[in-house]
């Protein structure tokens, strides 16, 4: 398939931009085909994985969101940084807004101790408290349910508010 350029190419970031935020931003909007063909998509964390190029998201091993990533492996996510402002004295409340789409195929991580490995990476993004994350990973590790995000198409573009 061939994806959509962007319409306003001088505001593209570059792959590096792009590959930073996915890296250091802690959440995104991972959008799914829902039940009856409806648009579902919902906030989500993820770790983007240097070595595979894959971004990976965990939670519980049921729900809407799980129905419909094992039904059609499509999908799409979207992260964004808190923005910085523009300087404008006009629009004092106007940011500049970096963003990152990525479409690409889900997969589910079917080996469990990958799973909790990326478990773990995804932790170590909201806290370095091990004691806290050991005890998660022992208390409900059984039952973490991982899916990676193979790219096949990402562009992020710099947005200006005002």
């Amino acid at each position: 398939m061939a994806f959509r350029e962007l319409v306003r190419k001088k505001q593209a970031l570059p792959e590096e931009e792009c590959i930073r935020i996915l890296k250091e931003e802690k959440r995104g909007v991972l959008a799914v085909l829902g039940d009856d063909a409806y648009p579902y998509a919902f906030p989500i964390n993820q770790w983007y994985c240097e070595e595979d190029g894959r971004i990976y998201f965990h939670g519980g091993n049921v729900g809407h969101h799980i129905d419909a990533m094992r039904r059609h492996n499509k999908a799409s996510f979207c992260i964004y940084d808190a923005g910085t402002p523009d300087g404008n004295p006009k629009h004092p409340w106007a940011l500049n807004v970096k963003s990152v789409i990525v479409f690409g195929r889900l997969e589910e991580v079917t080996d469990h101790e990958k799973a909790l490995y990326i478990s773990r990476q995804l932790s170590y993004k909201f806290t370095s408290d091990e004691t806290y994350i050991e005890y998660e990973i022992q208390h409900d590790g059984h039952r973490v349910l991982v899916f990676s995000l193979r790219p096949e198409h990402i562009s992020g573009k710099l947005v200006n508010e005002a």
